[in-house]
């Protein structure tokens, strides 16, 4: 088997470099600055890709990258990515949001104390030798019992509250997913929204991507909220703060300054309205994760996430579907055969056009994280009932929303006599098709088609025959099959005595002859005949 082949666009640590060219399986190739035209000819040949900032990861490059899997963005922002493009594309997205975690908080920390004390302005004023001058001019602001907002609790929002308590500053914080039990164990105020974090704050900081929810959520209202003389800092990401707003606001006396690492446009042009201020202000030029060790960390870590999705399937800090580490992935990977074998039961044997998929779980299983096990269901639904192509784990539910198909999952606590099981059903109109499979010692098994119960392997050349539930179809079975020489692998019969049909299910050794099907459609008694290979 051929290796795979990575690509390296952007500079990164040696070290991350060297982890992919000692894997075996492996070849690299590190070409940066190329611009789009040269990235776009060469893209093609390429499994994985791995950028920083510099590389634009657009919808035209992902789609002039066939054998593209993965791409590895070295550090936490994918701005510089089209991402409903990758998934389109059936592409996945990783980053590495803890390689820069400590260099992005100690700079909003630095430029939040910096801003507070005027450092930028007064090194300046004794660079130009106007040191009594300075002296006089720049009074500060102590954060010392001070109120600061922190919009966002992740990993970095996290280090920078630290820090400040440290200071003796008091925090509140907004994320929605932040619990009060996090919040009681950081001994941060959990604030419902980012209206009531930024009331009365007199510093807040910025932690969040840019979304449409997020573009400035730092607007002229919630800079209404803060204190008279409060301090804006913004490490994460340009538009998150409308700068517009932000000008007006320090303009009124009613925020003091502002301490930005980032721009709604970079870079900002040397005219741009807040650079005429002359208090309370601190600029960098994107340099969150500008440090020797952050450099290291986020080049280490990428090549690593890249290295191990492509050898092992080990899926990491991925944006645009379930994260499945090494643990998890050995905890679910046998279930992912029976999976698939779920979705193209489904699509071969139930009906067209339905409503909604929804996959269930009994037992041990649904204590586990079933999140892929879902999108493998799923994934093989859609590749077997769709002729289109170009399906897979990362697109299908992307292509399931555009079909219109809605998808669920839950966790059934009933008891029945297995262990564990999984049931993948359709829903068309109020009508339902199932089909369940256990996994028996070690081997996984249908065990369900259409509420009939049954016991056969998940792969292999099937005849599923719906007949009345009368003498002789066994044999008018048997009696077709005998006449090709076509041997009997496995069979398996189900009946339901209440609405009088039966379902056999016949194994064979070999491929099923099309006319086969025929005869059996047309056979008295005999509802429906299909054949199912897998």
């Amino acid at each position: 088997m051929a290796n795979q082949k990575i690509l390296v666009s952007d500079p990164i640590s040696e070290i991350g470099v060297k982890a992919l060219e000692e894997h075996p399986n492996l070849d690299v190739v590190v070409n940066t600055g190329l611009p789009e035209e040269e990235l776009c000819k060469i893209i093609g040949e390429f499994d994985g890709l791995i950028v920083r900032s510099q590389t634009k990861v657009t919808r035209k490059l992902l789609e002039a990258a066939p054998k593209l899997k993965v791409v590895g963005r070295a550090g936490v922002g994918v701005d510089n990515i089209d991402r409903e493009a990758a998934t389109d594309n059936g592409v996945i997205v990783m980053n590495t949001p803890t390689g820069n975690t400590i260099s992005t908080a100690e700079l909003a920390f630095t430029l939040m104390l910096s801003a507070a004390r005027n450092l930028a302005l007064a090194h300046n004023g004794v660079l130009k030798g106007d040191f009594k001058a300075a002296r006089k001019a720049y009074k500060g602001i102590e954060v010392y019992d001070k109120r600061l907002a922190i919009i966002g609790m992740g990993r970095i929002g996290v280090e920078f509250a630290k820090r400040a308590q440290a200071f003796g500053m008091h925090v509140a914080a907004y994320d929605p997913f932040l619990t009060q039990a996090r919040a009681d164990s950081l001994k941060v105020e959990l604030c419902e929204s980012p209206d009531i974090a930024l009331k009365a704050a007199d510093f807040v900081t910025l932690h969040v991507p840019m979304t449409e929810d997020t573009k400035h959520i730092i607007n002229a209202e919630r800079l209404a909220l803060m204190n008279k003389g409060a301090v804006v800092v913004n490490c994460a990401r340009g538009g998150l703060v409308d700068e517009v707003a932000l000008k007006a606001a320090i303009d009124s006396g009613h925020i003091a300054g502002c301490g930005l690492d980032v721009f709604e446009e970079e870079p900002p042009n040397a005219d741009h309205p807040l650079f005429t201020l002359d208090k309370h202000i601190a600029f960098t030029s994107h340099l969150g994760a500008s440090t020797n060790e952050a450099q290291e960390n986020v080049g280490i870590q990428v090549a690593e996430q890249l290295r191990d999705f492509l050898t092992t399937g080990e899926i990491r800090n991925a944006i645009n579907m379930p994260s499945l580490d090494a643990a998890a992935l050995e905890e679910v990977g046998s279930y992912l055969p029976l999976a698939s074998s779920l979705g193209k039961f489904l699509a071969k044997l139930g009906m067209g056009n339905p409503d909604s998929l929804h996959v269930s779980y009994q037992g041990t299983i649904g204590e586990k994280d079933t999140s892929l096990v879902s999108r493998t269901v799923l994934n093989s639904y859609l590749e077997s009932a769709s002729s289109e192509g170009g399906v897979n784990i990362v697109n299908a539910p992307a292509i399931a929303k555009d079909k219109g198909l809605d998808i669920g999952e839950s966790i059934v606590n009933t008891s029945n006599e297995y262990a564990e099981l999984i049931s993948a059903e359709l829903t068309k109109d109020g009508e339902t098709f199932r089909v369940a499979g256990t996994i028996i010692g070690q081997s996984p098994r249908i065990v369900e088609i259409d509420k009939l119960l049954l016991d056969i392997n998940i792969s292999g050349n099937f005849i599923i025959v719906r007949n009345d539930d009368r003498p002789g179809i066994v044999g008018l079975v048997g009696n077709a099959l005998g006449n090709r020489q076509i041997n009997i692998a496995n069979l398996s019969l189900a009946r339901n005595k209440h609405k009088g049909n039966a379902l056999n299910v016949i194994e064979i050794d070999s491929e099923i002859p099309a006319d086969l099907i025929e005869e059996l459609s047309a056979a008295e008694g005999v509802l429906s005949a299909t054949s199912v290979s897998i």
